[in-house]
């Protein structure tokens, strides 16, 4: 673990704290070499690195392709970082997560550099030209009899552009983004389409209200769907997506249910 004086000023790709977890398929040379290349990766930081966190998981499924996730998220100067990674092996999801870390950093530097000479947001295309081929990653094969909801997070829904979503998707390393589109005022998700590309979804769909930007997306005409919990679950094991977006019944507003890695589910709500 690596450490600064509590007087140090921590300078741009210093490392006030670097912690490694791995999970029992990860063995301790696994974690010293996730220490020494993330490590290496945090030095491209235009900003201080506040805290960094690297965890490191596997499991022994003879089916799985890429049963190695090694995930990074780092807090830069009070901007969180998140990337993820998958492998056949530890030490190929450790080297290619680093790699995105080093190349999600530079093009972190470009935008913040572009914000400041007054040029304006660096748009998603520019934000992941260049970068490592992203994959889904994997989820744990478990059976639907056992799965359930593990995680729930309500949070208040920012309410900004699709060139705002689709640059947090992409800092954040997530499947889609939830939030209220600023040009309708409605709950929407941006998401990754397969091939490439964005889609957006919304609860009661307004095209011709959204705003538009530099992100190129297509619009569901289709509403959310209004389900309760089982309903919901349903519909995902239905089509195998790795999430629905919904109305919730009892919120009245959009929120998500999606697979996690460890094979359990994940709610998103708005909060009241």
């Amino acid at each position: 673990m690596t450490r600064i004086s509590k007087d140090a000023v921590p300078e741009a790709g210093s490392v006030t704290e670097l912690r490694v977890s791995a999970g029992r398929h990860v063995s301790a040379a696994g974690a010293e070499y996730a220490r020494e290349k993330v490590g290496h990766a945090l030095d491209y930081a235009s900003e201080p690195v506040l805290s960094a966190r690297v965890r490191l998981t596997g499991h022994r499924d003879p089916a799985a392709v890429n049963p190695f996730v090694a995930q990074v998220n780092v807090n830069m100067s009070g901007r969180a970082v998140r990337v993820q990674a998958a492998g056949v092996s530890t030490r190929e999801a450790i080297d290619l997560v680093a790699a995105r870390v080093k190349a999600r950093l530079e093009r972190l530097a470009r935008h913040w550099e572009a914000v400041r000479g007054g040029r304006g947001e660096v748009t998603a295309h520019e934000w992941r030209h260049g970068g490592a081929a992203r994959q889904r990653l994997p989820f744990f094969p478990r059976g639907a009899e056992d799965r359930q909801v593990v995680r729930r997070k309500a949070y208040a829904l920012a309410t900004e552009t699709c060139d705002e979503a689709a640059f947090d998707l992409e800092l954040m390393d997530y499947e889609f983004q939830l939030f209220t589109e600023s040009g309708s005022g409605i709950d929407s998700v941006l998401y990754r389409r397969d091939g490439g590309g964005y889609r957006l979804a919304q609860i009661d769909p307004r095209p011709d209200e959204v705003a538009r930007g530099a992100t190129a997306f297509t619009i569901s005409p289709t509403p959310a769907p209004t389900l309760e919990l089982d309903g919901v679950i349903a519909r995902l094991e239905l089509t195998g997506w790795p999430f629905v977006f919904f109305r919730d019944r009892a919120l009245d507003r959009g929120s998500v249910l999606y697979h996690r890695y460890d094979g359990h589910y994940g709610m998103i709500t708005p909060a009241a």
